[in-house]
């Protein structure tokens, strides 16, 4: 039986995961309406990503004979105003994703719950290459981003990611 308090964690964390994926959707819908295809596909692989993470919360809680309590999921807000402004704000985002399930692994910790900090180990791990990757992202893009031939070029590399699932077994 998990302590209350990490269930709700969990569970609001499951919610955030899913907003996640909203906001990297809507991000790759700004991208697309750019012409930048690429970084379309960057945060479309991305929102998949983050609807994973929720997914795998969600049978960790119910492996562990917990109920998942899905809230609706805010319309994302964050302003796209610039193709550079809105890798800032994903980066931003994935920071704070990290201070989520460093609360919670926290939380876990504190009661002495092993199982759901050997669950989390992953997810720390996963939010250090999410924040590298946004952050390789942003730095790219500073380099590149006025030189319309750099920016083909890496807007052709962003399009060649492909999604894979993660490879976390409950």
């Amino acid at each position: 039986m998990l302590d209350e308090k990490v269930v709700k964690l969990l569970n609001q964390q499951v919610n955030k995961e899913l907003y996640s994926a909203y906001l990297y959707l809507d991000f790759s819908n700004f991208y697309y309406d750019q012409g930048l295809d690429g970084f379309g596909n960057w945060y479309k692989v991305q929102a998949q990503e983050e609807r994973d993470h929720a997914m795998l919360m969600i049978q960790y809680l119910q492996n562990n004979g917990e109920r998942a309590v899905l809230e609706a999921i805010d319309k994302p807000s964050v302003p796209t105003d610039s193709a550079k402004a809105v890798l800032a704000e994903g980066l931003k985002h994935e920071r704070y994703v990290t201070s989520l399930i460093h609360d919670l692994y926290d939380a876990a910790h504190s009661v002495k719950d092993f199982r759901t900090m050997q669950f989390l180990d992953w997810f720390v791990k996963e939010q250090g290459e999410e924040e590298n990757n946004a952050d390789s992202l942003v730095k790219k893009f500073e380099l590149f981003g006025d030189d319309p031939k750099s920016l083909y070029m890496l807007d052709n590399e962003l399009g060649a990611r492909a999604y894979t699932p993660p490879s976390l077994t409950l």
